[in-house]
């Protein structure tokens, strides 16, 4: 694989972010190519680590869904900032994305909420994700019961349910190298503006 060089990057993080995306989505070893790892800060102070997938990405940010009473939930109302880190083993590339945290609106919630499968949707309603449960079967029952109550009818979005989108700050882009003399270009936002600079492995 090339080395990365800095003029032969896009000028737009987002640009380069998409062609090491799409290459990892179409990657006959990578199976999730959309998954991330989200980091938040938790109420004692505590950073907290998750896999969660990357649902939608443009120049305001990039998105994911979850229930708000989760604990990544609680996080990012009590500390709207996170990191993202996405990792391709079989392309020995990695990309950190931190930035600011805002809550998606009530139209791309409902929109993106019906692309899903109607037994997600109704795994929505019957998960209180993040809760102590008795055994499996209290969980199983919820979602027997939701599924009744739902029969022949459009499930709605939970209004507890809904999505993020992390405003970037900063994105790096990594990439493995011999000797572990890794290439690190980062795109650092300034004033509206970004720049990139190469950072020592």
């Amino acid at each position: 694989m090339k080395a990365l060089i800095e003029k032969n990057m896009a000028p737009d993080p987002f640009v380069e972010f998409l062609e090491w995306y799409e290459l990892a989505l179409h990657h006959p070893k990578i199976k999730q190519g959309d998954a991330m790892c989200l980091s938040t800060v938790d109420r004692a102070g505590y950073p907290t680590s998750r896999m969660v997938l990357l649902k939608a990405f443009d120049h305001r940010g990039f998105v994911f869904y979850t229930n708000f009473r989760s604990h990544k939930g609680h996080d990012l109302k009590l500390h709207p900032k996170a990191s993202l880190n996405f990792y391709w083993e079989a392309l020995n590339r990695q990309i950190r994305i931190t930035g600011k945290v805002e809550s998606v609106t009530a139209e791309e919630a409902d929109e993106y909420f019906q692309s899903r499968p109607r037994a997600s949707q109704i795994g929505a309603w019957a998960s209180h994700q993040s809760e102590a449960l008795k055994n499996r079967e209290e969980l199983e029952k919820r979602f027997a019961e939701y599924q009744k109550k739902f029969r022949g009818k459009v499930v709605p979005r939970p209004l507890h349910w809904s999505g993020f989108r992390v405003i970037p700050q900063r994105i790096e882009f990594w990439q493995a190298r011999p000797n572990r003399l890794h290439d690190r270009i980062v795109y650092l936002l300034k004033k509206g503006k970004w720049r990139k600079e190469r950072l020592s492995p």
